[in-house]
């Protein structure tokens, strides 16, 4: 019994918490502004991906926006605290090599398809695999990007999406359709995303 009537508190304290953390944060368009993403991303993308992560709360601050609409010659990848009205990172961060090359103009769900991915995902677990420490995505936009667990889409480090490879070819390298990102980043990346913050793609 006083495990039960201790779960349903639980429950209620987690509604009644996101509720107010969501009471609490300004509208789209003010947090835009103090963020000062105006010369960075659209404000349409950026109202998206902030109103879902309003009203969807994960127990974090913490979101993430890329936006593959930009050349990978460009900083695309941001990871925002909303509570602190901070950007903690602007990255570049690599596409499939089968979407494009500067810009990213194909995506695919599919397996095999080394094409990017885009809708929103669901940061899960780290592990450390070939390509060092990485970081598993569930996708939850059904038919869009549902099969990135199984494609194995995973934020890595790369050394072909380092700013140095711009300066030699004009573009970032490409992946086989995760988002990489340079591997001086990465670690702290994925430290600060893992375990169940959103990240929100677009194109």
């Amino acid at each position: 019994m006083f495990k039960a009537l201790k779960a349903t508190f639980a429950l209620i304290l987690l509604l009644f918490s996101a509720n107010v953390f969501a009471a609490i944060l300004p509208d789209a368009h003010s947090m835009y502004r103090q963020l000062n993403l105006s010369d960075e991303v659209t404000f349409d993308k950026f109202q998206k991906a902030y109103n879902h992560f309003r009203t969807h709360r994960t127990g974090k601050s913490v979101f993430t926006l890329i936006d593959y609409g930009k050349p990978s010659s460009e900083k695309r990848f941001w990871v925002i605290d909303a509570a602190k009205r901070k950007v903690l990172f602007a990255s570049y961060v690599s596409h499939g090599k089968n979407s494009g090359s500067l810009y990213a103009e194909t995506f695919s769900n599919v397996v095999n398809s080394r094409q990017t991915s885009i809708g929103v995902f669901r940061a899960a677990e780290t592990y450390y695999g070939k390509h060092g420490y990485s970081l598993r995505l569930d996708g939850l936009s059904k038919g869009v990007n549902d099969n990135a667990r199984q494609r194995a889409i995973v934020i890595h480090g790369a050394a072909y999406a380092h700013p140095n490879v711009i300066a030699k070819t004009g573009q970032l390298g490409r992946s086989w359709g995760c988002p990489a990102l340079p591997k001086y980043l990465s670690k702290k990346v994925i430290n600060t995303i893992k375990d169940g913050t959103y990240i929100y793609a677009f194109a």
